[in-house]
């Protein structure tokens, strides 16, 4: 029997807009002119700067802390998200039970086992999505501390040219740390709006538009983002 069978118009009217706002607003902050203004695109030329004060300094103690905090977070969220995995693992085989326990409340929620099942898998591969990303994140990270290493002294016999390029290096693999880090942490969020589905596909709409508002705020309209602006 086709999955289509257990799911509405309306839920894959629903599942679709989950997936053009989810990676529609990561292409949009990832790939466009628009995107740079974005608190994310700030923080990248931030990391740049940052680099550009590690090649002064003597002692690089404060940089490589901070590289192992990265680090820390990073693995924090690999970690949960193995969890939520491990989780929803779990939630699959109690179809049943779960579905009584939704028949209870005042909420109506009416779901089949196999569309439970079905919702279970779509935020089972969400949770996946996670993971890749903050692992790759992780190993990125792993890979920038060792570049930031390999940068030169001012002091040594390497030219000038030789440590701008080990500089850039360890930027670049920074950045790209953190980009993953931020896609992992953007589905994250979208997992918040894509439990509005376990209701129904009305919530699961509304949920993910919120989640969608709540992040476009925070990258083009929050004080943070003013605050990273300071001395650009």
């Amino acid at each position: 029997m086709s999955i289509l069978t257990h799911i509405s118009p309306l839920d894959i009217a629903a599942s679709l807009w989950f997936l053009c706002l989810w990676f529609g607003f990561s292409f949009i902050l990832d790939r466009t002119a628009f995107g740079r203004g974005s608190l994310s695109s700030i923080m990248d030329l931030k990391r740049a700067a940052w680099m550009q004060t590690m090649k002064t300094r003597d002692l690089r103690i404060v940089d490589t802390s901070i590289m192992a905090g990265l680090q820390q977070g990073t693995a924090f969220f690999a970690s949960t998200s193995l969890l939520a995995i491990g989780g929803s693992f779990a939630l699959m085989n109690a179809a049943e039970d779960v579905l009584m326990v939704f028949h209870r409340l005042p909420v109506s929620v009416e779901m089949t086992p196999a569309e439970w099942q079905i919702k279970i898998i779509g935020l089972l591969l969400i949770y996946t999505y996670t993971f890749f990303k903050f692992g790759w994140a992780y190993r990125l990270f792993n890979y920038a501390s060792m570049l930031l290493g390999a940068v030169p002294d001012r002091d040594g016999n390497e030219t000038v040219e030789k440590i701008e390029q080990s500089v850039e290096s360890v930027t670049q693999m920074t950045v790209l740390a953190g980009k993953h880090f931020n896609r992992g942490l953007m589905a994250f969020f979208f997992a918040i709006g894509y439990l509005g589905w376990f209701i129904n596909a009305a919530v699961f709409i509304g949920a993910t538009t919120f989640v969608l508002l709540v992040l476009v705020r925070r990258q083009f309209f929050s004080a943070s983002l003013r605050v990273a602006k300071i001395g650009l």
